[in-house]
């Protein structure tokens, strides 16, 4: 009987027939079903108010008080405790109900937002169906707000005094009043009524009242069967004794109390039921989200609070089959109220059928696209799996592993809780029987061989640092360092444990320096939250984990090194560890001693591998260890001093031999001679090496291609790098305020022979990798020695500025390699991580350009290459190029403007066309040019009085561009072969004041335009069109029809003409992150343009043709 409850789909939405009130949000609209009402359910009917018919001596009553003095004035400005004002209106009840309830009814149709009243002939009159159709008919529906939906504090105060005073209500009732079959009656069959409304505002206050007023009536009856069991086992007790002792009358006297609760309790469970099926059963599928969220908000605490009647399939399949609510609130409340059951244990049998019906769909929305119903759902799977860890199978359990690599940190640490109670956390028994007679370390043994298995098995490898920050708040052996370093050191001591594998180790020493980092500043990854500022306690808490793991490392790391030091994959994380030492507990614990032995290890390290990153992070090692700060740098500095002079003196050996066997180069020396230059550029990005004077050495081998002299392109790569850092260090060796003039010549002659070299090989070189070494240089160099270096007066001799063919040399730089159709038939078999890598450097590339066009070390004009490619390569580059259209827009409007128009020149320029005069407008390309400038007219939403100015000027060259060169003199009724872009710039018309209009078309009407073939002059006629129609701020004046609007980028409206989002707009409404097509959220509808949309309409045309007939007649009035 129970399956049955869940059997068949999710029920349909109920839609009642709804007066529109200006409020339907997007959500609303998508919601499925059209089923009418009982599809599981037959309509319960509201309970018959038992009210008398009222007497002559009541007809005239008490009048309604003033607005301000009313009950729901007092509740709104909630001035005085509700409590003082619920027995006042008690007090008011027993004195005269009918009058009492006249005024709570009165209270409820306030709080909607209806101005209406109910008086007292209608109350006297009418039954309650009427009274709620009279006061819908009276309801002000052109508003469209109601106080449940009003911003600002007071409002927000009045919705939790009018929930508090529904519950204070039934309270203050509950001994007497609630059970007299009269007003809670009324105020049920009122609220039925009202939830049934068409109208949102009604359904919504009511709804909301009505689970406010259930969850009452649950805390009476909870507290009613505590005193029920009480007085049960009293009477039985008093009936088990023998009748000689028994208090006379108390039998009885116990028994009527039984029956009195009894008859209580069914009487409240009446009214719940009566609640339930008549206002939860079909408000908890209506079309507002709000009220659905009402409904699941509330059901969650009738369960927790009174199971015996609530935990029951009957009621918790309302819950599973709102899990897939479209809107995100809705199933966040779901997700809440399953969080309160499955917490408590007493609950988990009663949980069995519903967990395995609906755990597909919550393990499913762990990957919520909102993150609050993510982090909750993945809590929830926590619970599930706390009660009873057979209820999830693997593949439940891998798919909420995997998002410890969330960028998202709340999802990420939701997902780090389930996963160290699934595979770290050990029974305690367990741990007892380790913990005897082993070490202290090997408690956590297994756990931390899991969790690198994991890791491993993970297949991220590269991502150790979030799956650390997910676990740091919630298992401890991530700081257990000196488990991990003894796991690492012993080869399984006493068979405590099995050794670890190679892979083992290395994927343990990542995430011990990766915990090292953590434990080091307490800052989340990069990527997946910003910094944060630390407390009091956190930084006390840092500073004691420095403490302890700093003393550990000082002498465990020089173990580590020597035992591990060989195998690459190890070193490269081992080597950033003294990065995280407090380095004063050196001489304040006295451990100077261990200090020269690692610096001893890290030359060795140096000077025996070539990998790159291993090199980069001993200089970076190198250079915390000697900072001027710490009292062991005199000694740091004396090691790199000799390790650099031993690096340079093998480089200068390795050339030399290198040109001197350059007819017959063996691979020994090739050899030689990369590693030398890959060990001298990892020192030169953190030392500065230029009293070794190796800027001859390192240029000849840059432009040992133009000499003739074959050398690989890794090395000249490398030397390309070094020459950068040279020249960026020479200007940290020059005096700012007395430069000597001699360095001031070399350093200039350095520049213009290492620009030209990088300018050369960026050009003309063979490799890749060269290329895009030379192009960094360049627009590195360009921004460190460009015009912001002519602040300083007597730096202004250094400055470089890049003449119009290196400019012209780098942005095809850019086209050529930064924006690369990706090929259909690519092999689907390429590895991901490479497809992403070359993403990532290709985007460094973009960066470097736009960085030129920000700074303006390059003319400004050169973004519109760059801007052109907006929507094409959105998903690639969007961020970057939105992010550079907005810096050139605050620093000239109106130079952005003219960008703008010139990025959409070029794309016009390629368009395919029918003849001289016409464009083919079926195609893609035409579509795609009209996106894309409706995606640039959003820029100017900002604020259109600065950006007024720059709109005329993109109009005033969109003019030019257009009519320009002028009509064919063998047919002068054609138009410019250019006369359609009207139609593109058509496109920011909106965006201009009307005064603004006036202006631009006088513009236009002085290039003597007369227009001849209504067809071909179509765009130039609508454009007019626009301009002289001042009243319209839509884009296109003469639509009308339905039909002349599908290429429109209108607010999306409702049947009454709002807006159906009214908040405020911010940037990135006005300013979207995503491409107009796609951009409804903020408040705007598009249609994507196909080849069929982009055609003019039949109202475009007939404006056209009013238009051609008005100007033939003006210019026959003037003949």
């Amino acid at each position: 009987m129970a399956q049955s409850l869940f059997a068949g789909q999710e029920p349909e939405m109920i839609l009642p027939t709804e007066i529109d009130d200006g409020h339907a949000s997007d959500d609303e609209s998508e919601m499925p079903g059209t089923s009418s009402r009982g599809d599981h359910y037959q309509r319960a009917q509201p309970p018959e108010a038992k009210r008398p018919r009222r007497s002559d001596q009541h007809g005239g009553g008490r009048h309604i008080a003033s607005e301000n003095n009313s009950l729901f004035g007092i509740v709104r400005q909630g001035r005085q405790a509700l409590q003082s004002v619920v027995d006042d209106w008690i007090e008011n009840y027993k004195r005269d109900k009918d009058s009492a309830l006249l005024e709570l009814i009165n209270f409820l149709v306030q709080c909607c937002g209806c101005k209406g009243i109910v008086t007292n002939e209608m109350f006297v009159a009418m039954d309650q169906t009427e009274i709620i159709q009279r006061v819908t008919e009276e309801f002000d529906e052109d508003s469209g707000d109601y106080p449940l939906i009003q911003s600002g504090p007071a409002w927000k105060k009045f919705k939790n005094n009018f929930q508090e005073f529904i519950v204070v209500l039934v309270r203050q009732c509950q001994s007497s009043l609630l059970f007299d079959q009269y007003l809670f009656d009324n105020v049920i069959s009122l609220l039925t009524g009202l939830c049934d409304s068409p109208v949102r505002a009604f359904r919504h206050t009511s709804t909301l009242a009505a689970m406010k007023l259930m969850t009452a009536l649950v805390t009476v009856a909870t507290s009613l069967n505590v005193a029920h069991d009480k007085i049960s086992r009293q009477y039985e007790a008093e009936r088990a004794k023998n009748p000689a002792k028994r208090a006379s009358g108390r039998v009885e006297i116990l028994k009527n109390k039984n029956d009195e609760y009894e008859e209580n309790i069914n009487e409240i469970q009446q009214m719940m039921g009566n609640i339930f099926t008549g206002i939860f059963v079909h408000r908890y599928r209506d079309t507002v989200p709000d009220i659905r969220a009402v409904c699941m908000g509330e059901i969650g605490t009738w369960i927790k609070n009174y199971p015996s009647m609530f935990l029951d399939d009957g009621y918790l399949r309302y819950i599973g089959w709102n899990l897939h609510d479209k809107h995100w609130d809705v199933r966040l409340k779901c997700i809440n109220a399953l969080h309160g059951v499955y917490t408590s244990e007493e609950f988990a049998s009663s949980l069995e059928l519903f967990t395995s019906r609906f755990k597909d769909r919550i393990v499913s929305m762990t990957l919520d696209k909102k993150t609050d119903v993510a982090v909750q759902a993945i809590k929830l799977i926590t619970c599930i799996n706390s009660y009873r860890e057979d209820a999830l199978d693997n593949q439940d359990c891998e798919s909420v592993y995997q998002l410890v690599f969330s960028a998202h940190r709340q999802v990420a640490q939701a997902a780090g809780q389930f996963l160290n109670q699934r595979l770290l956390v050990r029974d305690e028994e367990q741990l007892k029987l380790k913990k005897k007679g082993l070490k202290k370390f090997s408690v956590n043994v297994a756990p931390i061989r899991d969790l690198v298995q994991y890791f491993i098995e993970s297949e991220l490898h590269s991502h150790a640092a979030y799956l650390v920050d997910s676990l740091w708040d919630q298992t401890a052996i991530l700081k257990d360092w000196e488990g991990m370093t003894s796991m690492l050191l012993e080869d399984s001591p006493s068979g405590e444990f099995e050794p670890l594998t190679d892979k083992e180790e290395a994927h343990l020493i990542d995430i011990m320096t990766c915990s090292l980092r953590q434990a080091s500043d307490a800052q989340p990854p990069v990527g997946r939250a910003q910094p944060k500022k630390l407390t009091g306690k956190e930084k006390h808490q840092v500073s004691e984990d420095r403490r302890l793991y700093t003393t550990h490392f000082i002498q465990a790391l020089p173990h580590l090194l020597g035992k591990h030091g060989i195998d690459p994959d190890k070193v490269a994380n081992l080597v950033l560890i003294p990065q995280y030492f407090d380095l004063d507990i050196y001489t304040s614990s006295r451990l100077e001693q261990h200090l020269e032995p690692l610096l001893k290890l890290l030359t060795e390290i140096v000077t025996k591998h070539t990998d790159k990153d291993i090199l980069s992070n001993c200089a970076k090692t190198f250079e915390y260890l000697c900072g001027e700060t710490y009292s062991i740098s005199y000694k740091c500095k004396t090691a790199l001093s000799s390790l650099i002079d031993n690096l340079t003196a093998t480089f200068q050996a390795a050339w030399q031999d290198y040109v001197e066997n350059a007819s017959e180069i063996s691979e020994n020396e090739i050899y030689n001679l990369s590693a030398s230059v890959r060990r001298v550029a990892a020192f030169y990005s953190a030392h500065n090496l230029n009293s070794w004077e190796l800027y001859d050495t390192l240029f000849k081998i840059a432009r040992s291609s133009s000499d003739n002299v074959n050398v690989n392109a890794p090395i000249i790569a490398d030397s390309v790098g070094c020459l950068q850092h040279c020249l960026m260090w020479a200007k940290i060796d020059i005096d700012d305020q007395n430069p000597d003039k001699n360095l001031m010549k070399s350093l200039k002659r350095r520049i213009h022979e290492v620009m030209s070299l990088c300018s050369e090989l960026m050009k003309f070189h063979s490799d890749s990798d060269v290329k895009e070494e030379a192009y960094i240089n360049i627009c590195d160099l360009l921004v460190y020695y460009g015009k912001q270096l002519g602040t300083e007066k007597a730096l202004k001799p250094l400055v470089y500025v890049a003449d119009r063919c290196l400019q012209d040399d780098l942005g095809q730089f850019v086209e050529q390699f930064v924006f690369i159709q990706e090929e259909e038939n690519a092999d689907d078999d390429d590895d991901e991580a490479q497809k992403i890598e070359a993403l990532h450097k290709r985007r460094n590339l973009l960066a470097g350009f736009c960085k030129l066009i920000i700074f303006n070390n390059i003319s400004v004009k050169a973004a519109a290459d760059i801007f052109k490619h907006y929507l094409r390569f959105y998903n690639d580059y969007g961020d970057i190029i939105k992010s550079t259209l907005g810096k050139v827009n605050e620093n000239d409007r109106v130079e952005c403007a003219r960008v703008i128009i010139r990025a959409l020149h070029i794309l016009w320029g390629s368009l395919p066309r029918m003849d001289r005069i016409r464009i083919d407008k079926a195609t893609e390309d035409f579509a795609h040019i009209k996106d894309l400038a409706r995606n640039f007219s959003f820029i100017f939403n900002l604020d259109q009085l600065k950006s007024r100015e720059a709109i005329e000027a993109l109009h005033r060259e969109g003019i030019v561009y257009a009519l320009t060169p002028e009509r064919n003199e063998n047919d002068p009724s054609s138009p410019p072969p250019n006369a359609d872009f009207l139609e593109i710039v058509n496109e920011f018309t909106n965006k201009m004041l009307k005064q603004d209009r006036k202006t631009t078309l006088q513009y236009l009407d002085s290039f003597n335009i007369r227009p001849g073939n209504e067809d071909l002059w179509a765009a130039y006629l609508i454009y007019r069109t626009n301009l002289a129609n001042t009243e319209s701020d839509g884009r296109v004046a003469t639509q009308k029809s339905t039909k002349a609007t599908q290429n429109t980028v209108l607010p999306t409206q409702t049947q009454r003409g709002r807006p159906a989002n009214n908040r405020k707009r911010g940037l990135d409404d006005d300013y979207p992150s995503t491409p107009a097509s796609s951009c409804s959220s903020s408040g705007f509808s598009s249609v994507h343009n196909t080849p069929q949309n982009t055609a003019l309409s039949r109202a475009e045309r007939a404006a056209a043709r009013g238009m051609l007939r008005q100007e033939k007649e003006n210019v026959s009035s003037q003949e």
